[in-house]
């Protein structure tokens, strides 16, 4: 296997899993992140330009657009022509689409990579990455997304990665919230939550909500619901994913309005009714605990 000098900028929740499996891989991994954190097997720099020096790949976890572009502008000029950027970061498409303008103009290849999988998909690398960018920026990437994922789907040009990635995670915003009413109603209805399980999980309602991610307790595979709702993706993650749908929406005049209400509902609940670091599943027990005109 090739071994690569690698940067990695973002060593939190999900960065410093992704960037310790690369390092287990055998990979050198040279870790930067403002907070201070570190990953096993990852040498610390002391800022993000000097993670970048004599890299053969950079990869970034970011928060969001606006500190995407920032570090890109600090970066870009300290990696080598020829380097390869890597964004896994969950931004609007107009930022992935300037920084890769900006990596190409530099001589440098870029990849917009979103992924899917949580926290738990990268710790154990089996992560899905959505990837924009050019063929030959794509196929280079691929080594590393085999190491820290089990599939990697090229999108499209520079963008596309987070366009499948906001389109799905508007999917999941609808389809969960959808999922937690039912369950609310099933339970006022007097059907049990098991048998309810049963049925929609082997009929016309499946989904992953249903099937792989059940927000009701005891109910399906274990899911974050079985842990008194900690984070597996957190309410908030999910607003901020539904609020880029609905930026990107507006921005190419597409008519959205699940996704409207999907993105007001969880603003509501993460912002006025507790649901702040609860997992975005734990819209079920917001929805049992209301009446029809609450």
């Amino acid at each position: 296997m090739t071994t690569y000098t690698i940067g990695f900028i973002g060593l939190g929740n999900m960065g410093a899993p992704m960037a310790q499996n690369l390092a287990e891989a055998g990979h050198t991994v040279k870790g930067f992140d403002t907070a201070g954190t570190t990953a096993q097997g990852v040498s610390v720099a002391a800022t993000a330009q000097a993670a970048c020096e004599g890299a053969d790949f950079v990869i970034t976890m970011l928060p969001n657009g606006a500190i995407l572009r920032a570090v890109a502008a600090q970066i870009l000029p300290a990696m080598a022509s020829g380097a390869t950027l890597i964004d896994c970061s969950t931004v609007d498409v107009e930022s992935a689409r300037d920084v890769g303008a900006q990596a190409a103009a530099a001589g440098i290849g870029f990849v917009d990579a979103p992924v899917s999988g949580g926290v738990g998909g990268a710790a154990g690398g089996t992560l899905t990455f959505m990837a924009g960018g050019t063929d030959t920026s794509f196929a280079a990437a691929s080594p590393l997304f085999d190491v820290m994922g089990q599939k990697a789907v090229h999108c499209g040009e520079a963008g596309a990665g987070q366009a499948a990635k906001i389109c799905n995670n508007m999917i999941l915003g609808a389809t969960m919230i959808a999922t937690c009413e039912a369950f609310a109603l099933a339970d006022k209805l007097g059907l049990e939550r098991q048998k309810m399980f049963d049925v929609v999980s082997t009929s016309s309602g499946y989904s992953w909500s249903m099937n792989a991610y059940c927000p009701a307790p005891g109910v399906g595979p274990q899911s974050p619901s079985d842990n008194d709702y900690a984070p597996g993706f957190a309410a908030e993650l999910m607003l901020k994913d539904l609020g880029l749908s609905q930026q990107a929406a507006e921005a190419v005049d597409a008519d959205t309005p699940m996704g409207a209400l999907a993105r007001a509902l969880y603003a509501q609940f993460v912002e006025d009714e507790g649901g702040l670091g609860k997992d975005f599943s734990a819209m079920l027990p917001r929805f049992a605990a209301r009446g029809r005109d609450a």
